[in-house]
């Protein structure tokens, strides 16, 4: 009995395994050619999707994706790559705003405010980018984040539609990232199961023009 549940738990682990194995190399596969680092060389946009993120850590140091982040999107702005920003994030907490702190940190950044665009109901990758299009009206975008999040981000919006590429944001280093990088696995694994029911966002709502009510 022993043995066969022993045999049960690897042939089920085997299984997990190549199921991550085979999700992160279709997504890589499917995206490679739609990655920028340069912003020389990126197409242009209308729009910038800016996915959100927690300006600080948990220990209450800066959080470097948050840093990283912001920084790419000046630039590619002040390159005239962009026209307007589109911050999508999680503010489901009163005390937890993360399309308002990097509003306010773009701003500081010499960002005008009529350029800025905020969804509050980004509360995951695939809210951000289905509502990018069916609230926000962009069928085409520029989707800035770290690689690994903009290779998820880009496959989930040419499965929605969505002509995409990503600017890709400077990585951590490995150390910090590793948390995130083994998330970022299983958040791979979740994304083709989200794509298989045909998962919706939380929330739609109206429509909202970037570009004609400010």
């Amino acid at each position: 009995m022993k043995r066969k549940l022993l045999y049960t738990t690897l042939i089920i682990a085997i299984l997990c395994v190549i199921s991550i194995l085979v999700c992160n190399r279709t997504i890589k596969k499917h995206t490679v050619s739609k990655l920028y680092t340069e912003v020389n060389t990126i197409p242009s946009n209308n729009v910038g999707l800016l996915l959100g993120t927690s300006p600080k850590l948990k220990s209450g140091n800066n959080n470097l994706y948050f840093d990283y982040r912001i920084l790419a999107t000046v630039e590619l702005y002040k390159a005239g790559k962009i026209k307007y920003i589109l911050i999508s994030g999680d503010n489901r907490k009163e005390d937890y705003n993360e399309p308002e702190e990097m509003k306010k940190a773009l701003i500081q950044k010499g960002i005008p405010e009529k350029s800025i665009y905020l969804d509050y109901a980004g509360f995951r990758t695939l809210d951000s980018v289905v509502r990018a299009k069916e609230v926000f009206g962009q069928n085409r975008l520029t989707i800035i984040s770290q690689r690994f999040h903009n290779e998820r981000a880009i496959y989930l919006a040419e499965k929605n539609g969505i002509d995409a590429i990503g600017y890709n944001a400077p990585n951590v280093n490995a150390y910090a990232g590793l948390k995130t990088n083994i998330r970022e696995l299983l958040a791979r694994v979740k994304m083709f199961i989200d794509l298989g029911i045909d998962k919706q966002p939380h929330f739609l709502g109206e429509k909202i023009i970037i570009g004609n009510n400010k």
